[in-house]
């Protein structure tokens, strides 16, 4: 199984770090991706940049998507926003996609999850609404092939619950003991 995880001008870097390390000790194999392709991308907040090392490829196994980093909201929206149409066509043809935090209103920007089911970091809940997504307040929301996590710490999460997901809770319970995390919330799933 191949997750990769994406990387955009602006991104949280907490929003990549905590899925990716999950997954990766799980044993699937991550990947740091771009667009464009291998490339130095910058945080968000002038944070740090790490470097994507393949181009995003929509026929991964799974697609994380992470929020953006700023103390302001409206920057945040702006560099979804810019993220959002750089990104939109090779989403249109993923299969599986996870998101951390304001990941999943750079998805909902795209027009891809409207009338679907997800969440974000509470303060987007409205936003999120606002395009056309069934906002659950809830740490987790597994809606079949879209499966997002609320905060940016939820990253961890998210992780955790797909490891779950793909290869058994025995698993997520050996990555729970590995980093000493438990996780917590709800996890919302579709009828």
């Amino acid at each position: 199984m191949l997750a990769q995880v994406v990387l955009f001008d602006g991104f949280d870097p907490l929003d990549v770090i905590g899925p990716y390390e999950t997954l990766t000790a799980g044993g699937i194999k991550g990947e740091l991706v771009s667009a464009e392709g291998p490339r130095e991308v910058p945080a968000g907040s002038n944070l740090l940049s790490f470097k994507a090392t393949a181009q995003l490829d929509p026929n991964a196994d799974l697609i994380i998507i992470p929020g953006a980093a700023s103390t302001d909201n409206d920057e945040i929206f702006a560099l979804l926003s810019k993220a959002a149409a750089t990104l939109a066509p090779a989403l249109s043809q993923a299969g599986t996609i996870a998101t951390v935090c304001g990941g999943s209103l750079l998805l909902a920007m795209t027009g891809l999850v409207k009338g679907r089911n997800a969440t974000t970091n509470h303060l987007g809940l409205q936003a999120l609404e606002s395009m056309g997504v069934n906002a659950i307040r809830a740490r987790i929301v597994d809606d079949g092939d879209l499966v997002t996590a609320a905060g940016v710490s939820s990253g961890i999460d998210l992780g955790l619950y797909l490891v779950e997901r793909e290869m058994g809770a025995q698993k997520a319970l050996e990555i729970e003991a590995l980093f000493a995390h438990e996780r917590r919330g709800t996890v919302w799933r579709a009828a």
